[in-house]
């Protein structure tokens, strides 16, 4: 089973190198590809959130689930894993890139996308949601185009990235309690 998931996912990468990449749009897929390197965008658009108390608690909410989704991709599974890169499989695969150090599965650039991404969601900010979803489904895209993950491992990034805004969602309303009742207290 695991070696037909491997195939169809090689067979997917080469797919959209032969059909989809276009020389004209590739240095626009990699500044894409860019703006999730090390998670950088979202982080510095939730410390935006933090400046603002209408979305401090957003802020605080991305914040945390970027770093629960790094604890679990970065330090757990792709160590764990250790899923060699697309690009070291398959010989006619392209990288648009310079070749990633890290292992490939789970990617790291989807789940922080979409950690960052649904913790907007799942505040009730719909608007600017929508606009992080558009953002994060843009980053993992880029990643199969420029040639340095399979779908799995994107698939799996934003599935992740999803349950880590989700847990965060439903641990800070028992954490904000946890700090009234101690106020109430001391």
């Amino acid at each position: 089973m695991l070696e037909f998931i491997q195939s169809i996912d090689g067979q997917l990468l080469l797919w959209i190198q032969e059909y989809i990449r276009v020389p004209v749009l590739n240095p626009l897929v990699v500044a894409i590809t860019s703006l999730g390197n090390a998670g950088l965008i979202w982080i510095a658009l939730c410390m935006v959130f933090c400046l603002t108390k209408k979305y401090r608690r957003v802020g605080i909410a991305g914040l945390l689930s970027l770093l629960l989704c790094f604890l679990i991709t970065n330090v757990v599974l792709k160590n764990a894993v250790a899923r060699i890169r697309p690009y070291e499989v398959i010989d006619s695969l392209q990288i648009l890139i310079a070749k990633p150090h890290d292992f490939s599965f789970p990617s790291g650039h989807t789940a922080s996308s979409f950690a960052a991404a649904m913790a907007l969601v799942f505040a009730g900010k719909k608007k600017e949601g929508i606009a992080a979803i558009i953002l994060a489904t843009a980053i993992s895209f880029s990643r199969l185009y420029i040639g340095v993950h399979y779908p799995t491992d994107v698939i799996c990034g934003a599935l992740i990235g999803t349950m880590c805004a989700y847990i965060i969602y439903k641990i800070i309303p028992w954490w904000e309690e946890k700090i009234k009742a101690k106020g109430k207290i001391g």
